[in-house]
């Protein structure tokens, strides 16, 4: 342990740690001794230069030495605004005491010796202790002004602990510092039960009594740490810990926070058990600046509240943050379907003469604060979560609608291309929606394509099959997504009523990097036309890519070479410049 966090143990740890957040650097004090020197040249040359009868000639003009005397005089007192100015009690006090030594000097000069030319600097000297003294009067009043408003910039009003300002300003000096300590995220438990049940008096005695016996901890030192306690809002408190030797060492730390909750509170006449969750993360092992470790605490504390056990406490874990993200990607998601701010792109696809085929709808989304989302980021949220067929509906019914009105403008004989996932299709619901956006919109089946992946035959083949021959019948393309990475039998495909094959990215991404590579690609091909299907090539993107598919016999390509994901404007330009 270091000297400072010596010295900061042994004081009230959260008013010395405010103190030292609050308080203005302060000039050296070596500063005060140069001034000192200063004022006493200045006095010197000032009475060597008042005595002196010689002159200097300046432009072959006499100049007495003795009008010097006012300069010297004048750098004199300014030396002793500035001590007072600067350096408060300690430069007034060293200032009168300066000013107090040219008393006898005056006294001497002018009294016994008669000499009037030293009046205007004993009135120049008087004027300089009245200044002082008002400039010393003044500050301490602008310093008392100060400490308020740093102590109200620096506390929460009600329970009196350190802000949410003061906390993160304590967090920011030790990160430049760079010192280890871990920082405790705790959120009071059902607090909210407390304001609704009894009125929000009865939870701020709550809130008052809980802040008292963790600043009491934190003041004691009894937990053998350096520990500082504030509220940063609500039922929401920090711990930032310092001078732990061992991980233990910081848990037995919290345990003393988490021990103070046991005996019940008493608030209006009503006896409360109140518990907390606590999440700690440690800089720099978790995170190396402050949003990122606030983060990792927050996603502790989650964590505890998730557990639901009687466990209070966790430290930070990286697999915490992956759950946390999917958490907040999943509210982002609600929020987007709540707020209809899902929509949806239309990629280009072409075949091997440049001409147009159609386009794959793909989703997008904005979160609540309009900036996109990736679809990698979200899709398999939505997925995992259960919401998948929610944002496929979405797109899925606002396309159609878009592609509807373009076909009936332009008369263009083109394809939509919609992904449907697994989940979608086997809804119970799903060829009444079918049907329902079909009327909707006006989209003519013969022009619009169901993308399902080769998953579903083998999660739900044989009710799959009977969805895909009802969607078959109503006169709409099947295509089969992403073909070669998954597990399908071609007996299954054989069966399977599809017009399309698409060639998944990750094998046009590698298919000229060898022979045998290349030949994959053409087998998946040859497959595709001997099951009768059309074969699509998705994500080409390289010259090469397009000729060697060309070799092999592909009929369709979708990538950035020709076609990047469209908004509906640009699509519709697309469409009218190719339909002109």
């Amino acid at each position: 342990m270091s000297k400072d966090e010596r010295a900061l143990k042994r004081a009230s740890n959260i008013e010395k740690t405010l103190k030292a957040l609050t308080v203005q650097r302060e000039i050296p004090k070596f500063t005060i001794i140069f001034l000192v020197l200063i004022y006493i040249g200045g006095s010197i040359l000032t009475a060597m230069a008042g005595g002196s009868q010689d002159v200097l000639m300046i432009n072959d003009k006499p100049l007495p030495i003795a009008t010097f005397a006012g300069v010297f005089s004048s750098l004199g007192n300014m030396c002793v605004i500035l001590m007072v100015v600067y350096y408060k009690k300690l430069g007034f006090i060293t200032s009168m005491i300066l000013l107090g030594t040219q008393i006898p000097g005056f006294y001497m000069n002018v009294i016994r010796g008669g000499n009037y030319t030293s009046i205007p600097g004993l009135f120049a000297g008087l004027l300089t202790i009245i200044a002082s003294i008002i400039i010393f009067l003044n500050n301490r009043q602008i310093e008392k002004y100060q400490k308020r408003v740093n102590e109200q910039a620096v506390t929460d009003r009600l329970t009196g602990l350190p802000n949410r300002f003061a906390v993160s300003e304590l967090i920011k000096k030790l990160i430049k510092q760079n010192r280890k300590f871990a920082v405790v995220t705790i959120n009071i438990n059902n607090f909210r039960s407390i304001n609704e049940t009894m009125g929000m008096d009865t939870g701020n005695l709550v809130l008052i009594e809980t802040s008292k016996r963790w600043r009491d901890i934190a003041n004691s030192g009894e937990t053998g740490t350096i520990d500082f306690i504030g509220r940063v809002g609500g039922d929401e408190f920090s711990l930032i810990v310092r001078g732990y030797p061992s991980p233990n060492e910081l848990m037995r730390t919290i345990g003393f926070y988490v021990a103070a909750l046991e005996e019940k509170i008493t608030a209006d006449d009503c006896d409360f058990y109140i518990t907390a969750s606590f999440g700690s993360a440690e800089f720099p092992t978790d995170a190396d600046n402050y949003d990122s470790l606030i983060s990792c605490t927050v996603a502790a504390m989650n964590e505890v509240k998730r557990a639901k056990s009687s466990e209070h406490v966790m430290l930070f874990t990286p697999e915490m943050l992956k759950v946390e993200h999917t958490l907040e990607i999943e509210r982002e998601i609600r929020a987007a379907l709540e707020n209809d701010t899902i929509f949806f792109n239309l990629q280009p696809q072409y075949d091997m003469t440049h001409k147009l085929r159609g386009f794959e709808t793909l989703a997008r989304m904005k979160n609540s604060e309009g900036r996109i989302i990736s679809p990698a980021e979200f899709i398999p949220v939505a997925e995992k979560v259960g919401l998948i067929d929610k944002v496929d509906s979405t797109v899925f019914r606002k396309s159609a609608e878009f592609f509807g009105d373009l076909i009936k403008k332009t008369g263009s004989d083109i394809t939509l291309s919609v992904n449907v996932s697994v989940r979608h299709l086997m809804k119970n619901g799903f060829l009444d929606e079918l049907r329902d956006i079909i009327k909707q919109t006006g989209i003519p089946t013969n022009q619009l394509e169901i993308e399902i992946t080769e998953s579903i035959m083998i999660d739900s083949y044989e009710k799959a099959l009977n969805c895909i021959g009802e969607v078959k019948n109503m006169g709409i393309k099947i295509a089969i997504d992403d073909f070669g990475t998954g597990y399908s039998s071609l007996s299954y495909l054989y069966k399977f009523p599809a017009d399309l094959l698409k060639v998944d990215k990750s094998f046009i991404d590698q298919m000229n990097s060898g022979e045998s590579s290349k030949r994959y690609v053409a087998s998946i091909i040859s497959i595709g036309h001997i099951m009768g299907f059309d074969v699509i090539s998705e994500g080409v993107e390289e010259p090469d890519q397009l000729e060697t598919l060309r070799s092999i016999g592909c009929d369709y390509i979708q990538g950035f070479i020709w076609g990047r994901p469209l908004p509906q404007d640009e699509a519709e330009r697309l469409v009218e410049m190719k339909s002109a």
